[in-house]
């Protein structure tokens, strides 16, 4: 009954005061709402805090790819596995607080010859014995295992939100790359339309310049600008090939060829999202709440450090039962027990401990800057994608309005070098500028959606699983 009621009482006093300094999120300086003008943000838009990948992107076949991408990238899979190291290491770390209980069982037999014997005569002695041992144990007076333990337990739930984050690149990276091959397939059909064109144009120059109806020089120049045709649609080509080939590596699998042009899926590729107000980044973006654990693990291992300079007291201890006979092992008066308390003290440690404490504090600070810096950041990166949604969406207009003009200026140019008011080079011109005007219409309008993905990612969007999405 002592025995049990001085664990008790060693069992409680192991759970004393901490010395870690007390936790106080840092204030960081950032306006107080995202800059929406020129948007239109009505409230029955959702926002992005219950809204998965696989309701806010339209595309079936990028949601597919996605679940894809989940379930087989092996940046996602090291992840995951990073959360399962730091889960282990805090189960280690808690198992620390506990006392580490161990039984075992011992027999022996030796024998003395007589000329060593005290009683001169040969002497075979046996000894059996069950006991349970009570490893070395530290009595936590002042926190230092206690903080150890959080410390490991704020650093795995930092490693799960890195996962977390990870996912979530994983899942705009995989949309915009698909958005890249799209704006591809585009632009390659855009192209042999205009390489189709422009071979016409080819042969008739030719024929007119044989029958003596035009110059060598305008046969040539419409060479030329076939060349560069092939030319643009052997880049393009090259392009598509390595998107294909980075999808492929994302998700993780080899992918059958996919031909589709982006104005097949712009329309309903996208959910409009409220940005909401910045504060909500500390609740959605991962990587923010991942650097607000790391920032509390940096706080326990101060209080850890500075325990170091108090003494340092462990029991250790064994309780049993001994016998001579295996019979009388667990008979009355076998009992036997131990129990040795000690204690440390560090008077002289050449500045160890002191280092120790200066190295802890450094790195809460670095832990502070990281926290702030993340925060900044992820601002500024919700700050683009609205500038990219404001932006980009005008500059399409003014893009498509350039298409439209520099259409009718090729048809104008054509016309004035039949008619022999232009010499063939003023069509040559046109045509260069209408090709080049309706691959960066393309472009543009990829950019616009890629930067709804980047808005969607930048707020912390991605990572519900479909059949969470629904739920409150």
């Amino acid at each position: 009954m002592r025995f049990r009621f001085f664990a008790v009482v060693m069992l409680i006093l192991s759970g004393g005061c901490s010395l870690a300094p007390s936790f106080e999120r840092p204030d960081v300086p950032m306006a107080e709402e995202f800059n929406l003008e020129g948007l239109e943000v009505s409230s029955a838009t959702p926002k992005i805090t219950r809204l998965g990948w696989s309701r806010f992107f339209g595309a079936p076949r990028l949601n597919e790819l996605i679940a894809i991408a989940i379930e087989n990238n092996r940046d996602l899979r090291k992840a995951i596995q990073r959360v399962e190291e730091a889960r282990a290491l805090y189960g280690i770390q808690r198992a620390d607080q506990l006392p580490s209980i161990s039984a075992g069982a011992m027999a022996s037999r030796s024998r003395v010859p007589a000329d060593l014997s005290i009683t001169g005569r040969p002497l075979t002695s046996s000894q059996y014995q069950a006991t349970l041992f009570l490893s070395t144990w530290e009595l936590d007076f002042w926190g230092r295992v206690r903080n150890l333990k959080e410390a490991a337990l704020e650093s795995y739930l930092a490693s799960e939100e890195a996962w977390r984050a990870v996912q979530i690149s994983l899942v705009a990276e995989v949309a915009n790359v698909y958005l890249l091959e799209r704006e591809l397939d585009e632009r390659i059909s855009i192209a042999r339309r205009t390489l189709t064109t422009r071979e016409a144009s080819g042969r008739i120059m030719r024929l007119r310049y044989e029958v003596g109806a035009g110059s060598k020089l305008d046969a040539i120049q419409a060479e030329i600008l076939l060349n560069q045709a092939r030319s643009e649609l052997a880049e393009l080509e090259r392009q598509r090939e390595q998107s294909r080939n980075a999808l492929t590596l994302l998700v993780g699998i080899p992918l059958a060829p996919e031909t589709r042009p982006l104005s097949q899926i712009e329309t309903t590729f996208l959910k409009e999202i409220a940005p909401g107000l910045p504060s909500e980044l500390l609740l959605n973006r991962p990587d923010i709440i991942a650097a607000e654990h790391q920032l509390k693990a940096a706080h326990a291992n101060i209080g850890a450090a500075r325990a170091a300079f108090f003494p340092h007291i462990t029991l250790t201890g064994d309780l049993g039962s001994a016998s001579g006979d295996l019979d009388g092992v667990f008979g009355s008066g076998s009992r036997i027990w131990s129990f040795v308390p000690s204690l440390s003290l560090p008077i002289f440690d050449g500045g160890r401990n002191r280092a120790n404490l200066d190295l802890a504090e450094a790195r809460r600070n670095i832990a502070v800057a990281d926290y702030e810096r993340t925060i900044q950041e992820a601002f500024r990166e919700v700050a683009d994608a609205l500038a990219d949604r404001r932006w980009l969406a005008r500059q399409v207009a003014v893009q498509k309005a350039t298409v439209a003009d520099q259409t009718e200026r090729t048809r104008l140019a054509y016309l004035r070098y039949e008619s022999g008011a232009a010499t063939y080079l003023e069509v040559l011109d046109a045509e260069r500028g209408r090709f080049a005007s309706e691959q960066v219409l393309v472009q543009t309008r990829r950019a616009l959606l890629a930067g709804m993905v980047n808005l969607y990612s930048s707020l912390g969007g991605g990572i519900l699983p479909p059949e969470e999405e629904t739920q409150p």
